[in-house]
């Protein structure tokens, strides 16, 4: 256990009431039922269970002992479980367990009853309620049709629905064709496959001819051109757009010379597919490409107007804004539609969309404050909880339990508990546990929690800077922006110090192994081993040489930097445009999704942290300046990880 992990549990401890003993006490018990229930072992858990009564943990202990038998619990035990621990966490997914195993044994009378009262609910839960419905609302079924339209694989619950909707003619060839194609563009074949054999007989195409084409789509390409079915229509259509996922160039060229052997729709279908590669790309074909193409989704539209920012073609990201059919529009697409109202000489209506945008907080908001004249900072608080307001939230059940299972180490279940928890309060209730979790040492709770206020804010807490002594220190004596530095932490750790990724990075600057390695290397760090890699100073000293590593090869442009720092500076580099362009429409066109909004959640945080820093609060625009391509005498990465 880590120092840091020791003085936070010592916090816990604090708030709970509980002295370190009585909570060692009865930790090794409630381990131990844990440990029961992940291996089904009923016994141990009625041995364990007597002990944790009266344990702020005591409805985990009383859920694990009912679940493990929920397949042949009494409804009267089910229900006075629910009764018992109404509201909690844990009575939640105890009956969302408990009306998913009412649908599937079909006793619906009591599903009935029971499914409305969830709070959440998934797929599973609502095709099991449609199955319900059906019984007695013929128009249940005829609800289910718009969960047929997706690219995802969905639940056997599901499958009644289908099955009905296909018997009663509901579900016509051209549906199910729908959904082929959506499952293909995004490579699930076995999905498609599966949703295929709703298709007449004979009418379906080879399942195992879409998963070799799938491996090889020019191969396929490479054969005599077979159009005497739908089918066989549809498995080249598929090649065509799969090998646009490698090569967009390659595809264009092999469409170009066969699309006149298919129909309008399916030309169109194609292009669009292969404009959208493109657009990943950045290809400078992609907007003939798409000038081809026939109704999009909104993801192939989204990047038709970043292909079109890319090269300020105004009346191009326009027209794919207003088809799209997002709800309110995304705020980038408000954004980059306003500015291109300007550029286009229709400043009214430009003004229209950016008033209300500058009253949001992230990326576009402080974009479009600055378009108004503004100036970007951080507001000042509009509630201090009393003294009294964090003695009632510490107390709160929820966050007590919450605070157990982190000082226990269970930081998943923790954060659903807390999550579940503070999902209905209000401002003010948000901005206690912002500081009731400040007080217990959880950084990510704190900023999770405080950055959920709608008009009631406190900056302090929802840019809250832990370590920022030692940070600052770092940080100056690599010539870096302390802002920028906390606003990159913000993001990729939240402040934990101890914190591990899916993918093995580490600590507050979430480092790699081999780039840790690299760093101390390079700083001649002796007697280096990877278990320092959490110590904060250690952490701040190897993530802020790195920083500076990929700032320096990178123009020093913070967001270039920010980018090469989450996906790796080749690619950064790789994504650099042909001709100089404002950083903030560059950043829009980055090809990966976690990129892209991680570039701009960093350079967002940046200014609020200068303004909270009582810093020379710098413009957005002209902190992150412009991106240019790369120079020819650009020194080389060398070993750089």
């Amino acid at each position: 256990m880590s120092h840091v992990t020791c003085i936070r549990n010592f916090l816990l401890f604090a708030l709970l009431g509980c002295s370190t003993q009585i909570i060692a006490q009865t930790n090794d018990d409630f381990l131990a039922m844990r440990d029961a229930f992940r291996a089904s072992d009923t016994r141990k858990l009625d041995l364990y269970a007597p002990k944790l009564k009266g344990h702020v943990l005591e409805p985990y202990a009383a859920y694990w002992q009912l679940r493990a038998r929920l397949n042949d619990a009494p409804a009267e035990t089910v229900r006075a479980f629910l009764a018992e621990y109404k509201d909690t966490f844990v009575a939640e997914r105890l009956r969302s367990d408990w009306v998913k195993r009412l649908g599937k044994t079909q006793q619906w009378d009591l599903f009935a009853v029971e499914q409305p009262l969830l709070v959440e609910d998934d797929i599973d839960v609502t095709c099991l309620a449609l199955q319900a419905r059906s019984r007695t609302d013929a128009t249940a079924v005829r609800e289910a049709r718009s969960l047929w339209f997706t690219e995802k694989d969905t639940p056997e619950s599901c499958a009644p629905l289908f099955n009905a909707l296909a018997a009663s003619n509901q579900l016509s060839a051209q549906d199910v064709w729908a959904r082929v194609r959506m499952a293909l563009a995004v490579g699930q074949v076995g999905v498609a496959s599966r949703a295929a054999a709703y298709l007449p007989a004979g009418q379906a195409p080879n399942a195992a001819l879409l998963s070799a084409v799938s491996q090889n789509p020019a191969a396929h390409l490479a054969r005599p051109l077979d159009t005497s079915s739908r089918a066989a229509r549809e498995t080249t259509m598929f090649a065509a757009y799969r090998l646009a996922r490698s090569s967009p160039q390659q595809a264009a060229a092999h469409w170009a010379g066969m699309e006149s052997k298919f129909t309008e729709d399916e030309r169109a279908f194609v292009w669009g597919h292969i404009g959208l590669q493109g657009a990943l790309r950045h290809d400078p074909q992609t907007l003939a490409w798409y000038a081809k193409a026939g109704d999009m989704n909104d993801y192939q539209l989204e990047w038709k107007a970043r292909a079109a920012l890319r090269v300020s073609d105004w009346k191009t990201l326009i027209a794919a804004v207003d088809a799209m059919v997002l709800e309110n529009k995304d705020s980038p697409w408000r954004y980059w539609k306003a500015r291109a109202l300007k550029a286009t000489g229709r400043e009214v209506e430009a003004l229209a969309l950016l008033k209300p945008l500058s009253q949001e907080y992230l990326f576009y908001g402080q974009l479009a404050l600055e378009e108004l004249g503004g100036k970007v900072s951080a507001p000042p608080p509009g509630y201090t909880p009393t003294a009294a307001d964090l003695q009632a939230m510490s107390q709160h059940p929820g966050i007590r339990r919450a605070l157990a299972l982190y000082a226990l180490g269970m930081r998943v279940e923790a954060n659903r508990e807390w999550a579940w928890v503070i999902r209905d309060f209000d401002d003010r209730k948000l901005l206690a546990a912002a500081e009731v979790a400040k007080r217990a040492d959880l950084p990510d709770r704190v900023i999770n929690t405080a950055d959920k206020t709608q008009s009631l804010h406190d900056f302090r807490l929802r840019y809250y800077a832990p370590y920022h002594d030692l940070l600052k220190v770092h940080a100056a004596r690599q010539g870096l922006d302390e802002a920028w530095v906390l606003g990159l932490i913000r993001q990729e750790s939240r402040f934990i110090a101890d914190i591990r990724s899916s993918a093995g990075a580490m600590g507050l600057m979430q480092l790699m192994p081999g780039t840790a390695q690299w760093v101390a290397g390079k700083m001649g760090l002796k007697n280096w081993r990877w278990g320092n890699v959490t110590d904060v100073d250690t952490n701040l000293s190897l993530g802020t040489y790195y920083l500076r590593h990929v700032y320096d090869y990178l123009d020093s442009n913070p967001a270039l930097a920010s980018a090469a720092y989450n996906a790796g500076p080749g690619r950064a580099r790789a994504w650099r445009p042909d001709r100089a362009m404002e950083t903030a429409a560059w950043a829009e066109t980055i090809p990966f999704n976690e990129t892209r909004h991680y570039v701009k959640l960093v350079m967002a945080n940046a200014s609020y942290y200068a303004s909270l820093l009582s810093q020379q609060v710098q413009s957005l625009k002209s902190r992150i300046g412009e991106v240019g391509p790369a120079r020819p005498a650009e020194k080389s990465l060398g070993d750089t990880p």
